[in-house]
């Protein structure tokens, strides 16, 4: 029982880390993109302005980006789990 209470008292916490994580991910964009390119605004895939190695270049990068954040989030979450409850979350 108390590894299904400690799952559903890490929920809000989880959905919080993730929504974190998104816009920290969105910002560190921003800032790559605008080093890497000289530009303010990334590129959009609708922008008919943008070609197409410009539209994929920033699609991959923000992927990237947005993984490895993600991934650094998660993982310390899962690190933080364990020294709160001495078990590791599924």
């Amino acid at each position: 029982m108390a590894g299904k209470l400690g799952k559903v008292a890490l929920k809000p916490v989880n959905v919080a880390l993730g929504l974190a994580a998104g816009a920290l991910a969105g910002a560190l964009f921003k800032q790559v993109w605008k080093l890497a390119s000289g530009d303010d605004d990334a590129p959009d895939a609708g922008d008919e302005d943008r070609g197409w190695g410009e539209i994929l270049a920033a699609a991959a990068l923000q992927g990237a980006i947005f993984a490895v954040v993600k991934a650094a989030v998660h993982r310390g979450g899962a690190i933080s789990a364990k020294r709160l409850t001495g078990t590791w979350p599924d």
